[in-house]
């Protein structure tokens, strides 16, 4: 029988310590109490970097789902009312983001484009993905001032209940695209992760790295049938929002379209790891081995940033 699956806060839970048996010990030198005490010293500093870890994760879960009962309770309003559709304007809700993009989509494109989403939606004949109150989960899980890593898609998966608005990732209970599958294989051997049972990031994205597809929905069974109406503008503006009012990013590009983004990068204030996308047909050629999960762990340590736990 599977093992029951787990929440994002039991990944932070602690198992309790076991107690000790007290045995006597010889006198003790003055030197070994200094010593006791530093190693005492030493010992409260984790437990409180370990704290203040799960304070700092609790923190982003809590305003993660803050803002995507928000963005729910929004399109519930709106099919009650007979509308069925939510401006995309007023899906994006994180304030750090909204801030950072103040009238981004208020431009003209944006205003087409969130016509052209709106017909989609509430006229077309084809189901299209992810469902709307998700289609900027990816910003409203990771605000702007919190991101560590950027990691590019291309657009959603198109198949029934596979996009939830964060690249590469699928909600539980959808089978592992294959894809994801070989993200896993390459985090096991880079940084010994045990492969999970489900491909749901978000406690990647909670932790600060940003799963941002260049395309933000999609139709059924249709992949880049959104692309290029104005979502490539969109993300692009996101990629040199954080380029040019961030430092010490780490962007993961992997293939040619994510390397393509690249010229929105400042490389004198960030870092970019290059590889072969994750794909079947491309894995092979160069994304296994690339160890980009533990590089970008020793770029966060070396600047005093809190690794990513990669484990899921």
């Amino acid at each position: 029988m599977a093992a029951p699956s787990k929440t994002l806060m039991d990944f932070f839970q602690q198992p309790s310590a076991k107690r000790l048996k007290r045995v006597s010990s010889p006198p003790r030198s003055p030197l070994s109490s200094l010593n006791d005490s530093a190693a005492s010293s030493l010992s409260t500093t984790t437990i409180s970097l370990e704290q203040k870890r799960r304070m700092e994760f609790n923190k982003a879960l809590a305003l993660s789902k803050r803002n995507l009962k928000l963005c729910s309770e929004k399109v519930s309003k709106a099919i009650a009312a007979g509308v069925g559709y939510v401006k995309l304007e007023e899906l994006l809700v994180e304030e750090s983001w909204l801030e950072v993009l103040s009238g981004e989509l208020q431009k003209p494109y944006a205003l087409k484009l969130s016509e052209f989403v709106e017909s989609e939606i509430c006229h077309g004949s084809t189901p299209i993905y992810p469902p709307q109150h998700l289609i900027f989960n990816a910003l409203n899980t990771t605000p702007f001032d919190w991101v560590k890593a950027v990691i590019i898609g291309q657009d959603p998966y198109h198949g029934p209940g596979q996009a939830m608005g964060l690249s590469f990732s699928v909600p539980d209970g959808i089978k592992v695209p294959s894809s994801l599958a070989n993200i896993y294989k390459e985090l096991q051997q880079d940084v010994g992760c045990t492969i999970p049972s489900n491909g749901n990031l978000e406690k990647w994205a909670v932790q600060g790295v940003l799963l941002l597809n260049a395309v933000l929905t999609v139709r059924q069974h249709q992949a880049n049938s959104h692309a290029k109406r104005g979502w490539e503008q969109f993300t692009d503006a996101v990629i040199g929002a954080i380029s040019q009012k961030r430092k010490g990013v780490v962007f993961l590009l992997w293939g040619n379209y994510a390397q393509a983004k690249s010229r929105l990068i400042d490389e004198s204030k960030h870092y970019v790891l290059r590889s072969a996308h994750p794909s079947g047909l491309s894995a092979n050629r160069g994304f296994f081995g690339c160890r980009h999960f533990s590089r970008t762990n020793q770029i966060l340590e070396k600047l005093g940033i809190s690794p990513i736990e990669w484990q899921l």
